[in-house]
This record gives structure tokens, C-alpha cells and sequence, in this order.
């Protein structure tokens, strides 16, 4: 009779552990869906604010009326000037657009860089890839039309929306030399020996390099081709187009789809590549095509905007902080984190000085590199390293 009073105890115990690891896993599941949703509510509030200002203030309900009256003009009316709508629709939309490709592209190309290197402080800027990228950029502007002729300046109008030949040669130039940075890290991080400080140093070494070229492109460059490139370094949204932003949406969502599909097999290699191998993982593919492709999101939407430095590094890192280490949801927080953070640095970059603008570049400068002595001011500093 004892013995069957303690295997009731027992079963009862470990009966009420296991709904209590139920409902813990639960609760925090449920804690980064809202975390994850208040991102994009507050993202969709920012978007909204930031098409309202600029040189021409416009109200946020004029605003509203110049999207759905774009959408649906039988159903809503336009707003209240209608110069508004051309403003809004053709002026401002596009740069958001940019804004939040961009952001959503380097802070998941960071995360999953974070993730497969198992290294937290990597990302586009810090492994170089985003210098690199911007080198092949500057050798399509300088050198693309000696090399392709007329049909470098080729443009194929569709009513309101122009695409044109020489932003594909910039995509292709850009993501072809930030492979070659990437293929460099690939090569340090097969030798075992190697310490996650060793791959920053090489993305640094790798940075210098191509800095170099971006350096001697200028150097050899006419005077326009020279001011391009310089306002391109500097990181803007000056080539926000339509045309630009359709190159890039389906870029972008092929990219994080399936950076999104490999967020599971990356939990896994969080404890060892040995383990990931033994449970059927091919660590090694694994790497190499999410580094590729995690290079081809960034250098297509850098080859637009020039080198935005830092958000692949701060948006994961603010999203561990709240919701953990779980790819699955960092990798979706992260995209709209890095866009929220790209989208207020742009909106301030467009009203601090206007008439005129302030390249974004120079202020995630700032901002990211307050974020970095923070970052390195932690205790648990070293153990990052």
C-alpha cells in the first residue's frame, strides 16, 4: 500500500512538471508572437509618419487618402491637394520601400551571419562584406559603360516605373566581390584553431583592402562619376525608385525565406557542429549556401543604397535581450527590428537639416558606434570573443 501512495507521488510530480514546462514553454512562445507583432504594428505607424514628413508637411490623413485613393480610387477620395498624392506615391513611397528592403535584408543577413559562424559580434559590415560589395558597386559606375556600351545606359520604361540595365550590372559587380570577402571567412573558419576574434580581425584586414579600391576608383574616376560614387559611400536613399524597389522585392523575400528555412538546422548547430552532423545536418552546405545567400540580400540592396553599417550587428543583439536565442523568431524579429531602426535613422536624416538631407549612412555611424562601446563595455565581453 505504501509503495503505491509513493508511485502516485511520483506520477502526480512528474505529471505536474510537465505542465508546468508546458505552460512556461508557452508563455514564452507567446511572448516573442507579441513581441514579434508589436514590431510590425510600430513599424506600420512609423511608415505612415515618415511618408507624412519631409520638406512638404503633409497630414498623416492626407497621407492615408493619397495610399488607398492610389489602391482603390473608386472607393476612396484623394486628399485634400492633389499634388499631395504625386509627392506621397512617387516621391516618398519608393524611399520607404528602400528603407525597409534594406533594413529587413542586412539585420537577417547579420542574425543568420551570427548564427552559422557562431560568433555574435559578425555581421555584412563587420566581415567586410558590405565594403566589398560597395567596391564591385563603385567598379560597375566607373567602368560600366566602357565595358558595356551604350547598353549600360539601356532602360525599359513601364508606365510610371523605369528599370534600367546598369542597376543589374551594380547588383551583380557587388554581390560578386562580397563573395569574395565571404569566401575568405569560409577559408579561416574550416581550421578549428580559429578564434571568433580572428574572423573580426579578417574582416577588418578585408574592409582596408577594398576600401583601398574604393579609394583608387575614385582616384580614376571623372568628376561625375567621383560624386556618385562619394554620395554612395556615405550610405542614401538617393536612388529610392520604383524600378529599384521592384529589382529588389523579390530578391529580398526569396532571400529570407529561405534564410527563414535554415533557422531550425541553426538552433541545432548552437551546440557544435558535431552534434548538428551527428543528427543528420550537413553543417558544412549549410554554411557555405546561408553565407552566399545571406551575401546576395546584402550587396543587392547595398549596391542601391550604398555601405549602411551596423544593423546586421544591433538588431539581433536587441533581440536576444528580449525574447532569447531561438532563430526561429530572432530571424523575423531581427528583419523588422534592423527596418524600424533604418527607417528612424532615414526619417531624421530627411527632416534634421532640411531643405536638405543627411546621408542615413552617417548617422547609423553614430548610432552604431554608441551601440559598439556599449557592446564592449559589457562584462561578459570576453566571453564573446
Amino acid at each position: 500500500m505504501g509503495n503505491a501512495a509513493e508511485d502516485l507521488k511520483i506520477i502526480l510530480k512528474e505529471t505536474h512538471d510537465k505542465e508546468r514546462l508546458r505552460m512556461v514553454f508557452f508563455a514564452n512562445t507567446r511572448k516573442k508572437i507579441l513581441f514579434i507583432s508589436a514590431l510590425a504594428i510600430s513599424l506600420l505607424a512609423l511608415s505612415v509618419i515618415s511618408l507624412s514628413i519631409g520638406s512638404v508637411h503633409i497630414s498623416t490623413a492626407d497621407t492615408l487618402k493619397s495610399i488607398l485613393h492610389a489602391i482603390l480610387p473608386n472607393v476612396f477620395e484623394g486628399p485634400s491637394r492633389p499634388y499631395y498624392a504625386d509627392i506621397i506615391i512617387n516621391g516618398r513611397m519608393p524611399r520607404v520601400f528602400l528603407v525597409l528592403l534594406t533594413g529587413t535584408a542586412l539585420a537577417a543577413a547579420g542574425t543568420i551571419m551570427q548564427g552559422l559562424l557562431r560568433n555574435p559580434m559578425v555581421s555584412p559590415f563587420t566581415l567586410g562584406v558590405s565594403t566589398a560589395a560597395s567596391f564591385g558597386a563603385a567598379m560597375a559606375i566607373v567602368f560600366g559603360s566602357s565595358i558595356f556600351g551604350p547598353i549600360f545606359y539601356t532602360k525599359v520604361s513601364s508606365g510610371a516605373i523605369t528599370f534600367y540595365f546598369s542597376d543589374l550590372i551594380v547588383i551583380l559587380m557587388s554581390f560578386l566581390f562580397g563573395l569574395c570577402s565571404i569566401i575568405v571567412v569560409l577559408a579561416l573558419t574550416r581550421k578549428e584553431y580559429t578564434s571568433r576574434s580572428t574572423v573580426i580581425l579578417a574582416g577588418v584586414v578585408i574592409s582596408y583592402l577594398f576600401q583601398a579600391g574604393i579609394s583608387f576608383s575614385k582616384y580614376i574616376s571623372n568628376e561625375d562619376a567621383l560624386r556618385e560614387i562619394t554620395l554612395w559611400i556615405m550610405g542614401g536613399m538617393w536612388n529610392a525608385t520604383w524600378g529599384a524597389v521592384l529589382i529588389l522585392i523579390p530578391v529580398v523575400i526569396a532571400c529570407i525565406l529561405y534564410l527563414e528555412y535554415l533557422t531550425l538546422d541553426i538552433n541545432a548547430m548552437s551546440s557544435g557542429d558535431d552534434v548538428a552532423n551527428n543528427l543528420g545536418i550537413n553543417v558544412k552546405k549549410m554554411r557555405v549556401n546561408g553565407l552566399i545567400v545571406s551575401t546576395l540580400v546584402t550587396s543587392a540592396c547595398i549596391a542601391f543604397t550604398g555601405v549602411i553599417g551596423f544593423i546586421g550587428l544591433m538588431a539581433p543583439h536587441m533581440c536576444r535581450m528580449i525574447i532569447g536565442n531561438d532563430y526561429r523568431y530572432i530571424l523575423p524579429a531581427s528583419a523588422l527590428m534592423g527596418s524600424l531602426i533604418l527607417l528612424i535613422s532615414d526619417t531624421v536624416a530627411r527632416v534634421i537639416i532640411r531643405p536638405s538631407e543627411l546621408p542615413v549612412g552617417i548617422i547609423m555611424y553614430v548610432i552604431g558606434g554608441i551601440f559598439f562601446l556599449w557592446m564592449i563595455s559589457r562584462k561578459n565581453w570576453g566571453k564573446m570573443l
